[in-house]
């Protein structure tokens, strides 16, 4: 695809120099005629052509089914974070849930189910795929098979509203053995925070209404309005890549999120004393 576009634009660039600093002549305008026809239409609609060919045969692995006993996760895009289901974990089959971010086995296939709760967006994680639109009423498919370990950035490639840049997804691509014991982590219910300010948060999260909107399995907390919670602790990010996951940062995240990402849906808590929102985030950090 580089070498295509480079190509292309050599051309136009030469045609334009050429057009800028050439004396004018009768044998230069049929030169600058054909330079035109050759380097503005044939060429460009020759190296499109091709490029189009190729992306095309790259497309039937990305959209057939991954094999059977492949990782079956749903993906669904909301305004403005992601909701990622894993569907059928360990021997009780489970469905586990997190957000923003999506881990895969490398070496293996995934298959993806994407959704869209409100308006249009688009899946897309340069090094693992193309973009795959994600719209209301409809399900799309796609398959990713990682073949390196490490961290990747995903994004919405579909505009869908004023936070559209601020809707990061990381994809943490693990070692067979390593992914199925983050699997079997994330299947389990929170833990119970030790420390005196992350349990002082702990009640706070619940005399504010926060569990009216999230989730936080093993505890009372049962709303399915915001991300699930349960283990945000150990994610990478606050608010879909706004955000290090800091206990600071979690708290400038419940005072400033108007400012941070706006229309998000959720309230900020900025009335709330300096002391409280430093034991909210210490609560948050702590559902590791």
């Amino acid at each position: 695809m580089t070498i295509g576009a480079t190509v292309i634009w050599v051309a136009v660039v030469a045609i334009t120099l050429i057009a800028t600093f050439r004396e004018p002549t009768a044998a230069s305008a049929r030169q600058g005629r054909w330079l035109i026809i050759g380097g503005g239409v044939v060429l460009p609609t020759v190296v499109l052509a091709l490029l189009l060919a190729y992306g095309l045969a790259m497309l039937p692995p990305l959209l057939s089914a991954a094999p059977p006993g492949s990782q079956q996760i749903r993906v669904i895009g909301e305004q403005y974070f992601w909701r990622v289901h894993y569907l059928g974990v360990g021997a009780n089959k489970r469905e586990v849930e997190l957000a923003n971010e999506l881990h895969l086995p490398v070496g293996q296939h995934t298959q993806l189910e994407l959704h869209a709760r409100d308006v249009i967006h688009s899946f897309w994680v340069p090094a693992l795929a193309g973009k795959m639109d994600m719209i209301p009423g409809r399900t799309t498919h796609l398959r990713l098979f990682p073949t390196r370990t490490g961290v990747l950035r995903g994004v919405c490639a579909e505009y869908c509203g004023t936070s559209h840049a601020w809707m990061a997804l990381r994809v943490v691509v693990h070692e067979p053995a390593e992914y199925a014991a983050w699997l079997e982590r994330e299947a389990e219910p929170a833990r119970a925070p030790a420390d005196p300010a992350a349990v002082r948060g702990g009640e706070l999260f619940v005399q504010n209404g926060c569990g009216a909107c999230h989730t936080v399995r093993g505890t009372s907390s049962r709303g399915v309005v915001g991300p699930d919670l349960t283990h945000v602790g150990s994610r990478l990010t606050v608010g879909a890549g706004t955000l290090r996951n800091e206990p600071e940062q979690f708290a400038t995240w419940l005072a400033e999120l108007d400012q941070l990402k706006p229309e998000t849906g959720m309230p900020h808590y900025s009335m709330l004393p300096a002391e409280d929102l430093r034991a909210l985030g210490a609560y948050l950090e702590a559902l590791q």
